[in-house]
């Protein structure tokens, strides 16, 4: 797990050394420091005293989560499965024997599950009506092409994959996860969703506004872009993404008066807006790192 000045860091820390694993299964924890110090290690270091699995904390500065990821890509080592979780996050007791037992009976290379908001009494109605924070995994024309590093597990030593690493140019804007999973599924990585591996987040209070989530989906509208490889491909996108943006303004008028239904709208309009944006190549905005801590 990466973190960047987050205290929740040690309950998700506990959560993962409180797994019922299987016999055969062994663990190892990675919390890898993405502050431009290393601020979490006397934390991370007190809690790894009490833990029942080796703990090892490393520090790759700074601001930028690609950097962190790929550190804890290299001190993975040769271990045979990856496993990725926020550091906000709470994973349910089973939840890696699980994702363990799917990719088993189904032969996936990756498997992802769901990571469900909780929301506090802070959370407006339209937003925890729309669960817009819960992240369920989803297939695209019936295949599992990519997912999200809040829960996730990867086949590792001897695969084809084991020299692939997240791509810098996306650390501070976001979406490098997707586009990882979907570099590996290219190259031929097999994936499953396991809907019973569940981990669960407490939705900080900086989220809980339209603007945050604006800038969401828009960011993950241009991460769904590099989908399309190609120009004909791209334009094609263009086209099909302009056309459901125009659908979603037109529907958000009549629903103007209705905060639910009209930012479902907007919101799914931004998204598509997202796509167009990158399909032309516009810049992505930086969601991670020191100037815009807390954002995302």
């Amino acid at each position: 797990m990466c973190t960047f000045r987050r205290p929740q860091v040690v309950e998700t820390l506990r959560s993962v050394d409180r797994q019922r694993l299987p016999d055969r299964m062994r663990l190892r924890i990675i919390v890898v420091d993405n502050d431009t110090t290393d601020t979490a290690r006397p934390a991370i270091e007190a809690a790894a005293t009490k833990a029942i699995w080796p703990v090892s904390y490393v520090h790759a500065p700074a601001g930028n989560i690609s950097i962190a990821r790929n550190a804890g890509l290299e001190a993975a080592g040769d271990v045979d499965w990856v496993a990725f979780l926020d550091d906000d996050e709470i994973a349910e007791p089973r939840w890696l024997a699980t994702l363990l037992d799917c990719a088993q009976a189904t032969g996936a290379d990756g498997v992802f599950g769901p990571s469900l908001a909780r929301y506090g009494d802070l959370a407006p109605p339209w937003i925890r009506a729309g669960d817009y924070h819960s992240n369920i995994p989803t297939r695209n024309a019936g295949s599992v092409i990519t997912g999200h590093t809040c829960n996730a597990l990867l086949r590792w030593n001897g695969a084809p994959w084991t020299g692939a690493r997240f791509d810098l140019s996306r650390g501070r804007s976001g979406g490098e996860d997707t586009a990882f999973f979907l570099n590996l599924y290219k190259i031929g990585a097999r994936f499953e969703i396991c809907l019973d591996a569940v981990v669960k987040e407490e939705i900080e209070a900086n989220r809980l506004s339209f603007r945050w989530l604006a800038r969401r989906r828009y960011r993950s509208g241009q991460s769904f872009a590099a989908f399309a490889s190609g120009r004909r491909a791209k334009i094609l996108m263009i086209i099909t993404a302009s056309a459901k943006l125009l659908s979603c303004g037109l529907a958000a008028i009549p629903t103007a008066l209705s905060t639910p239904q009209r930012n479902y709208w907007l919101l799914r309009g931004i998204l598509h807006a997202g796509v167009v944006a990158g399909c032309i190549n516009l810049a992505q905005a930086e969601l991670y790192g020191i100037k815009t801590e807390g954002q995302i």
